[in-house]
């Protein structure tokens, strides 16, 4: 009985996933669902690629937390529109969720639409949003090891994120073990090695975003 009623969930989620996917093509408008673990730096990197893409493609942000907005707050600082989904407690963002954030926010003329979803390495991974694109982010003071403790997330990520690279000297993170893990999960998984407190490597992933929302 827990199984069907867990089906009858991704099921309706998917439905809506799809509901969401129609109107953002209606819109022309390219998705992202960004997923990590608290304090891997998710809002610092929206900031980058936000910086990155400016006066050539205009986005719109959906920040997904358990409680508080002083994420899309800061966003919406710097001219972005941005709108704040508070959970209440549950550990992702679902399609139900996005759908109403996506018929609260003005959508006229917006190529790129930013879901930060909740800082969490399991649930995310197993529900839809209408996305284009899922995007993860590792951080380098997590450890090189975490594909093999949270296989499903760096198997089902189109991207994967490295950021943080700056502090690689003084840890003892395997860049080398950690690719070669996630490729034998995910072999086309496109991986990214940043600093968002340097801008390392940041410039690469912004020219590949704006290529694949360019070509959408």
């Amino acid at each position: 009985m827990e199984i069907e009623v867990l089906e009858g969930v991704f099921d309706a989620n998917e439905i809506i996933a799809k509901e969401n996917r129609t109107l953002l093509d209606g819109r022309g408008a390219f998705m992202v669902n960004l997923m990590a673990s608290p304090g891997a730096g998710k809002t610092s990197f929206i900031m980058r690629t936000l910086e990155g893409i400016s006066g050539e493609i205009k986005p719109a942000v959906i920040e997904g937390d358990i409680a508080g907005k002083v994420d899309s707050e800061r966003i919406a600082e710097i001219g972005v529109a941005a709108i704040q989904i508070n959970t209440g407690g549950s550990c992702h963002l679902e399609a139900r969720q996005v759908n109403t954030a996506l018929n609260h926010l003005d959508l006229d003329g917006v190529q790129l639409v930013i879901i930060e979803n909740v800082g969490n390495l399991v649930c995310p991974a197993e529900f839809k949003l209408g996305e284009d694109l899922k995007v993860m982010i590792l951080s380098v003071a997590e450890g090189h090891d975490k594909p093999l403790k949270y296989p499903l997330m760096f198997s089902e990520s189109d991207v994967l994120i490295v950021n943080k690279i700056d502090l690689i000297p003084h840890t003892d993170f395997d860049m080398a073990f950690l690719e070669d893990t996630v490729r034998k999960m995910n072999p086309s998984v496109e991986i990214f090695k940043i600093s968002c407190r340097t801008g390392v490597g940041v410039d690469a992933w912004i020219d590949w975003l704006k290529n694949r929302v360019k070509a959408s």
